[in-house]
């Protein structure tokens, strides 16, 4: 009979050979000191990501589940978390879930802090697993974490270290194709859009949804500008698009904050919207009820998105089965942005 043997734990000292510093500085970083350089740090989670290495507090917690905490990490500002009501409904539903079990919430904003501080934070057995929203395609290190921390994200993956992630998104392309037909449906034939930035998943599948629906009805593509999701960004931007001296009848803005700082321009101009410009937003918030006049806009179910993803990642915790990949549905509402 032959036996098999799991192979041995990486150790501390293993790390420390790797990362080329000392077993102090190690340790050092795992419990969150800020007495060490930002590249010994780097070097030293890029160790223990490679090695698969847990600290022994983070052992005892993940066995145990003593700390009974979740982490929600934005890769945001905190000016544009407080400001987006989309930031504010996830929040929302991932406390609701959270509520009805024995896990506490801890929100970690992670562009007002390094990022390795972030890193050591979640990775020093502080939190049981941690739930990400809005990561953007050129930062991994949330995706290397995912390897030895428990992680749900928001948003779909758009790197490969991501393809195995577990998530949960919006159906931003089908989204978008339903707000584009909708243009058409109107009788509108040159269309233009305000996109979100392309490397975030919902700023690339909804201009994906815009342009594959306009190429298939034979239509041009090419009116497009980008901005940030915020209402200023929408304004600069629709000012780029009349700038150009194309005409256009139908206008698809990638949420509603940027699409309200359109309607600003337009009424500016005097272009009067729905009767010579029909616009569709994407969202659903009270940026759009509050638009004069009210937006015609794709609504997303933000806080069931985030219930969704606290219930993922506890059932992952809780060693219950749970799909890798959730994909929910958004809505059309009709209001008087294309009612004409």
């Amino acid at each position: 009979m032959t036996h098999e043997f799991a192979p041995a734990a990486p150790t501390l000292e293993q790390v420390a050979a790797l990362a080329g510093v000392s077993r102090s500085t190690v340790s050092r970083v795992v419990n969150n000191s800020p007495h060490v350089t930002n590249e010994a740090a780097s070097a030293v989670l890029e160790a223990i990501e490679t090695l698969g290495y847990v600290p022994n507090r983070a052992a005892r917690s993940l066995a145990s589940r003593k700390t009974q905490v979740i982490a929600l990490v934005v890769p945001e500002s905190t000016a544009r978390v407080f400001a987006d009501p989309f930031f504010a409904s996830v929040v929302q539903g991932v406390a609701l879930h959270l509520a009805q079990t024995e896990y506490t919430l801890n929100m970690v904003i992670a562009s007002e802090t390094n990022p390795d501080k972030t890193r050591r934070y979640l990775m020093g057995g502080n939190v049981d697993g941690a739930l990400v929203v809005s990561h953007h395609r050129g930062d991994h290190s949330y995706a290397r974490l995912s390897q030895t921390l428990p992680t749900v994200f928001g948003g779909r993956p758009m790197s490969a270290e991501e393809r195995d992630s577990y998530f949960v998104d919006t159906d931003n392309v089908a989204g978008a194709v339903e707000a584009t037909r909708h243009l058409l449906d109107l009788g509108c034939r040159s269309l233009a859009t305000i996109a979100g930035p392309q490397d975030m998943p919902a700023g690339f599948d909804r201009l994906l949804g815009w342009r594959t629906t306009l190429i298939g009805a034979g239509l041009d593509s090419s009116l497009v500008e980008e901005g940030d999701f915020t209402p200023g960004q929408g304004a600069e931007a629709m000012r780029r698009l009349l700038d150009r001296g194309v005409p256009f009848d139908g206008l698809f803005v990638a949420n509603d904050q940027m699409a309200v700082g359109a309607l600003s321009v337009l009424r500016d101009c005097g272009i009067a919207v729905p009767d010579s410009l029909a616009v569709v937003g994407f969202d659903g918030d009270y940026f759009g009820q509050s638009s004069d006049p009210p937006l015609s806009t794709v609504a997303q179910p933000s806080t069931a998105m985030g219930a969704k993803m606290a219930e993922v990642l506890v059932d992952l915790l809780e060693g219950r089965p749970v799909e890798r990949v959730t994909i929910m549905p958004t809505e059309l509402i009709v209001r008087g942005s294309t009612r004409r």
